[in-house]
């Protein structure tokens, strides 16, 4: 197995960062981007994700590591929920917010896969 060595090799950050330049894309949308408080949320939520994910590889140790995952995780959830926000206020279509809940369905479920191998593996100094 090809040792990772860098935060950018991680499938979950790749997916992180798929999932937040998705959010970024939907909130441009013209009724979208008007709502200032939503879409500044959404985005915080949805950059989190990449950035803990990234923060955590460079932690020093398995356990803070998984720490900054399971951050990274909720804010995924936050994403999820403040995407039913958008589309009860008619910011997003249902087609669009399906993609985007399933890719951050997809980012959690690598970064529960992370968590998992960092559990099962010896500690790191």
């Amino acid at each position: 197995m090809t040792k990772i060595e860098r935060f950018e090799d991680l499938q979950s950050w790749q997916k992180a960062r798929q999932l937040t330049n998705l959010i970024y894309d939907l909130t441009q949308h013209s009724k979208f981007s008007k709502d200032f408080r939503l879409v500044g949320q959404i985005q915080d939520a949805a950059g989190s994700v990449m950035h803990n994910i990234a923060e955590g590889f460079d932690s020093g140790t398995n356990p803070e590591f998984i720490r900054f995952l399971k951050i990274s995780r909720r804010s995924a959830s936050e994403v999820q929920s403040e995407l039913y926000l958008a589309l009860d206020r008619n910011y997003i279509t249902q087609a669009e917010l399906t993609t985007a809940y399933n890719l951050a369905t997809e980012t959690k479920r690598l970064i529960n896969g992370m968590v998992g191998y960092l559990r099962k593996s010896k500690p790191s100094n």
